[in-house]
Formats: C-alpha cells, structure tokens, sequence
C-alpha cells in the first residue's frame, strides 16, 4: 500500500491531460476516448454484470498462478468478494469499453479473463471482434462464462457471449504453442500474472504478432518496484514508439510513423479520491 501511494504521488504530480500533449495520435485518443462523457447504453450491461457477480455469494476454489492476493489469505474465496477487490473498476471498464469501441479491433487476446468483467466490456467495445480470453484457474473461469452465459440471455444482452472463446490454460504455454506469430492481435489486454518475469516473458513472446496498428494495455504497472521495473523495460524496447501511463494501465503503441514518446496522462481523478479507493480496499 505504501509503495503504491508514493508512485501514484509521483504519478499525480507528473501527469498532464489533453492540454500537454502535441502527438495529434495521442491528442485524438485522449480527447475522443478517454475523456469521452458519452453516457453508452453499454455502460447499463457492464453495471448489471458487475451486479451479478457482487450478489453472488457462492465459494469457489481459486488456483493462483500470478503473483498472489494482498487480500486473500486463502484460496477459498467468495465471488462477490472477488468481485469487489480483485476485479476491474467501473470506471476503468467503461474505459476499456472505448478504447475497443475506438479502435475497433478485430481479434484481441485477454491474458487472465478472472470473472470476466473487463471480458465484458471487451465484448461490449466491438461485439463483431473475435476475442480469446485465457485464465489459469478452471473455477474462476468456469464462473466467468457461466455469469456471462446467464446475462446474454436477456434480450438487451444477448450478444453478450458470442465471440468470447474461453481457454483455461497456463498463459506461456499457450503462448509458446499457438503461432501467435500467424494471427493478428490488434489489442492485446495484460492482467495476468503480476510480476517482473512474467510481464516481460508474455511480452517477449508476442511481439512476432506485433503490427503497426497493435495496441497493448498491461494492468497495474504500479503494483510493486517490480512490475515497475517490467515497465521501464518495455518503453525502452526498440520496437515500441509511443507508451502512455495512465497509472492504473501502461497502454504501448509500435507505430513506426511515430517518434518514440512517452506520456503520462491523468484520467481526472484527484488525489484524495485514490487514497479513499485504497483504504476501502
């Protein structure tokens, strides 16, 4: 908690909004996308999803590959409660739901699916694109589809589920094995395995399926100095050109017309809102 704080001070006192940026890319994307007020219709599905899942009080055994829970202290957890700590915010899945809609990518590729609520709002951003979800723990994603497969049979939600393919698998295997190299990921969402090793090996072994319209968002890249350290390390690679922090995620570009620029952009909360947000945690 501590560690996390002094990064996001550092962070608050460091980012810029949309009046310090000249890249005309990174200028569209954040004034059109990230600060987009639009109230989507979506925004009702992904709210009654998260729902769902709050409201669930059933227990599954949860296997962890990644780097653990600063929560749990057993593998025994309540879905609500998983729900509640370790899932995607509601704004930051609205966020999730424009970048798709923005970019409109046709096959995009989720490492760590958990219940399924950035999974959803993947669906929602491009209900035409082909997305392959992966997670290590068979309970945890079996409750993920089975909750979507319940909330795509309402009528407003019906589309739901249709192109998410589930994998239960250990992400570098699956990696290594699937000649990733063939297919064209034009987003890829990291929220995996929270760790140095880990981050860099998934990077590592995707950039064969790198193309100029790629997008890449890898999750708490403030979690710990480690994870940190896995940061730096991809802003600095030669094939990455524009990086953007927003705190919560590192979103990377390998758009060769661009110069290689990194940004910090804030998303408009302040800093008394976050420590708020880690107490209630």
């Amino acid at each position: 908690m501590l560690q996390l704080l002094k990064s996001y001070i550092k962070f608050f006192f460091k980012a810029k909004n949309e009046h310090g940026v000249h890249s005309p890319f990174v200028f569209n994307l954040v004034t059109k996308c990230f600060y987009d007020k639009s109230k989507y219709t979506e925004y009702q599905t992904l709210k009654q999803y998260r729902k769902s899942l709050l409201t669930n009080k059933n227990t599954i055994e949860v296997t962890d590959f990644g780097a653990g829970s600063r929560v749990f202290k057993s593998n025994t957890r309540e879905i609500a409660k998983i729900a509640k700590t370790a899932g995607i915010t509601p704004k930051r899945a609205e966020l999730l739901f424009r970048i798709v809609r923005y970019f409109q990518p046709e096959q995009i590729l989720e490492i760590g699916t958990s219940l399924g609520l950035a999974t959803s709002a993947l669906s929602l951003g491009n209900s035409n694109a082909k997305i392959t979800t992966l997670e290590g723990c068979p309970n945890t994603i079996a409750t993920a589809k089975n909750q979507l497969q319940d909330l795509s049979s309402q009528a407003e939600s019906r589309d739901l589920i249709k192109n998410i393919d589930f994998v239960n698998t250990e992400f570098s295997s699956y990696l290594k094995n699937c000649q990733l190299s063939t297919v064209n990921c034009q987003l890829i969402y990291f929220d995996g395995n929270h760790s140095r090793k880990a981050t860099l090996d998934y990077f590592n072994l995707l950039l064969p399926s790198v193309t100029n319209d790629s997008v890449w968002i890898f999750d708490d890249i403030h979690w710990s100095q480690d994870m940190e350290k896995a940061w730096e390390i991809i802003k600095k690679h030669s094939q990455v050109t524009v990086t953007i922090d927003t705190f919560q995620w590192g979103i990377v570009f390998f758009r060769k017309e661009q110069e290689k620029e990194h940004f910090t952009i804030h998303s408009k909360k302040n800093l008394s809102s976050f420590i708020f947000e880690k107490i209630k945690i």
